[in-house]
């Protein structure tokens, strides 16, 4: 059996195949998470390269690899919360500047409607909504993702949702957040 140690600069590592099938089959799923969270898609990408990035490093100590889709959406999530609040401090300069490249393609009204609302809500709220509603978690499950309680899901969530009825309006009722487990 050959060894999990890490690999001396230059060789592949015993794991590279298996993480190249994961990565291939979960990438664009950790992005559009990874979206649905901040609203930007090069932010988006930043944040799944990064978690990307943490489960390679993670990977020959994972036992169980039936795990692997939760464990990554937390490392995306975990991520994300990091660096909102960390923005604060961060000492980029923001601009009306265009970026370098061109945008993705025009998103459809209602998504804009969805990404507005979303971003309007507080990075935890946004992460219990994204979770519960979008990646179809149960609320257990939710609270083991961000690592608090059922009761805090819950709240974070009715208040999320009252936040969404007010901005949203008469939209509200044709999102996708009704339901969830």
């Amino acid at each position: 059996m050959p060894s999990r140690s890490r690999p001396v600069s230059g060789q592949n590592s015993p794991w590279d195949g298996e993480f190249a099938r994961y990565f291939g089959e979960r990438a664009h799923s950790l992005r559009s998470t990874a979206y649905l969270l901040c609203g930007d898609w090069h932010r988006a990408e930043d944040l799944a390269q990064a978690a990307l990035l943490k489960l390679y490093l993670a990977w020959p100590r994972l036992a169980r690899h039936d795990a692997l889709d939760a464990y990554a959406r937390k490392i995306v999530l975990r991520t994300f919360l990091a660096e909102n609040r960390r923005s604060r401090w961060k000492r980029e300069r923001l601009t009306d500047a265009p970026p370098d490249v061109p945008a993705p393609a025009a998103e459809t009204e209602h998504d804009q409607l969805i990404q507005q609302a979303l971003a309007a809500l507080a990075p935890r709220q946004r992460a219990v909504l994204v979770l519960r509603y979008f990646e179809d978690l149960s609320v257990e499950e939710t609270a083991a993702a961000l690592g608090c309680r059922t009761g805090t899901v819950k709240s974070q969530a009715a208040r999320g949702l009252a936040t969404l009825r007010a901005r949203l309006g008469p939209h509200f009722e044709a999102l996708p957040v009704h339901g969830g487990r």
